[in-house]
């Protein structure tokens, strides 16, 4: 296996991932709403790709927006994940991937709280790991 997530062959993510999150993460495949482990997390840590590890979110970004996924402020660091237009299923709206691995982690919105910003980074929880805080 290679170090860079990226070159995995469909085979070896297979391997690594569960069903769901091979679904989530290398189909852009969706959980359904309120379905995911993390939806209604709200312990202290990191969210980090199921697909490579790389923290994406911090707990302190996270809230509840009421729309069934995990929702956060914004990512961790603005180079830990990419985003691209996305015109699938008759909609605009942008994706959000996780920029080592290139594994879809759900949309981006503008209609996130007005006082973080304005943005609702709206993540399966099946293309998330948690590692709470000592």
């Amino acid at each position: 296996m290679t170090d860079d997530p990226k070159a995995l062959t469909d085979a070896e993510w297979r391997a690594k991932l569960s069903p769901e999150q091979y679904h989530v993460l290398r189909e852009a495949g969706t959980e359904r709403a309120f379905t995911g482990a993390y939806d209604k997390h709200f312990d202290e840590g990191e969210y980090v790709c199921a697909g490579c590890g790389t923290v994406l979110f911090e707990s302190d970004a996270k809230y509840n927006s009421g729309c069934g996924w995990p929702a956060f402020t914004k990512p961790a660091q603005d180079e830990t994940v990419e985003e691209r237009r996305d015109v699938s299923h008759g909609m605009i709206r942008t994706e959000v991937l996780c920029a080592k691995c290139g594994g879809h982690l759900g949309h981006v919105f503008p209609d996130g709280p007005p006082e973080a910003g304005g943005m609702r980074y709206c993540i399966n929880s099946a293309a998330l790991d948690f590692a709470k805080d000592d």
